[in-house]
């Protein structure tokens, strides 16, 4: 019973590690969009 609880909470901090990871990576995919998008703009002008 003790090694299903450990196995658990290992898991679950895991998934939360990975969802903070993916969220970081979308932001940052945000913040390079935003750049290329700006840079063509100024492109325009």
């Amino acid at each position: 019973m003790r090694k299903i609880i450990i196995l658990a909470v290992t898991a679950a901090a895991l998934l939360t590690a990975g969802c903070n990871t993916v969220a970081g990576l979308g932001r940052d995919a945000q913040a390079a969009g935003a750049a290329v998008s700006g840079a063509a703009n100024d492109m325009k002008r």
